[in-house]
């Protein structure tokens, strides 16, 4: 008996998550690329936009040559068609990753999308069942009034979340006030109390640059998803504009433009700040976790070090 405790012990000790975090633009797919190599592993995306095949340009979704020959997971996988929520996510992920685990020591989950990665770290919060009577006034609610009213709502009972959320999601503002309808509790604190046993150990790298460095990159890949085809891109999904996918930074400004809300100059610009404002939002979500390990994506060694360190 006391072998196989042992056994299992090592067996667990060798399951390691490597977790990638960080802003859009700020270099995680040429850094997890490399660390992949160094750790002989694969990466899994969680990224809730590039897990769709019609978006990539929009999403600077990596390129096969990109890739490097290291296995990619969960890219362009999906059409913007599918409904795929986070427990579809969630239950695909841990089974690939039950089979990665066979034969990697090290996994490397890579992720943009913060309800996502916290989705496979934490599990996602047993939330009250969903009552159709509160759903169906909310659901009424934005469909009069659009959505400000509803945000508005959610910033004056849970400012966390409302600092939080997509603001262009509907669907997750209207789920957050339903509970908080139902429990009389917030919703942040529901969600930050939950969290999952997982059969593997979690380590966080969260990769960053100064401000001006990030912002002059994101600026710069905008005008190449330009150069690229992106307005041609998102014409060829203007079927789907209402998908929450397309609600979104790359894609939502350019549809605003052919509804003749701002001309193609204001849209560019809209497109480089939003773009902006979102790394800043992702910065904020992955730094409440005081457990990431933050650097600059130029010190793959120092995180190879800092792994190894570790011994888990």
């Amino acid at each position: 008996m006391y072998l196989c405790n042992k056994l299992f012990r090592i067996l667990e000790k060798e399951k390691i998550l490597v977790v990638v975090v960080g802003p859009t633009a700020v270099g995680k797919t040429d850094f997890c690329v490399e660390l992949a190599r160094k750790l002989s592993t694969e990466i899994v995306y969680a990224d809730s936009r590039q897990f769709f095949k019609e978006m990539q340009i929009g999403t600077a979704r990596p390129t096969e040559e990109e890739m490097q020959e290291i296995p990619h997971h969960f890219v362009g996988h999906l059409s913007i068609e599918q409904e795929y929520s986070f427990g579809h996510y969630e239950k695909d992920t841990l089974q690939l990753l039950e089979q990665l685990f066979q034969n990697h020591k090290y996994v490397i989950l890579s992720g943009g999308s913060g309800m996502y990665v916290d989705a496979i770290c934490n599990g996602i919060d047993p939330m009250p069942t969903s009552d159709p009577n509160v759903r169906e006034v909310l659901n009424n609610r934005y469909k009069q009034d659009g959505i400000a009213p509803l945000l508005e709502e959610l910033q004056q009972k849970d400012p966390e979340y409302y600092n939080q959320v997509d603001r262009a999601n509907y669907q997750r503002v209207i789920r957050a006030l339903e509970v908080i309808e139902i429990t009389g509790k917030k919703y942040s604190g529901q969600r930050s109390q939950y969290k999952a046993n997982r059969p593997f150990k979690i380590i966080k790298i969260g990769l960053n640059r100064d401000r001006q460095e990030l912002y002059d990159r994101i600026n710069m890949r905008m005008d190449i998803m330009l150069n690229n085809g992106l307005l041609k891109e998102v014409e060829s999904l203007f079927p789907h504009k209402d998908k929450n996918a397309l609600q979104t930074v790359g894609y939502k400004e350019i549809f605003d433009f052919w509804d003749g809300k701002q001309d193609w100059n204001t849209t560019v610009e809209l497109l480089k700040r939003n773009s902006r404002r979102y790394a800043k939002k992702q910065l904020s979500w992955f730094k409440r976790d005081t457990s990431t390990h933050w650097v600059h994506p130029s010190q793959l060694e120092d995180v190879i070090k800092y792994i190894h360190s570790l011994n888990l």
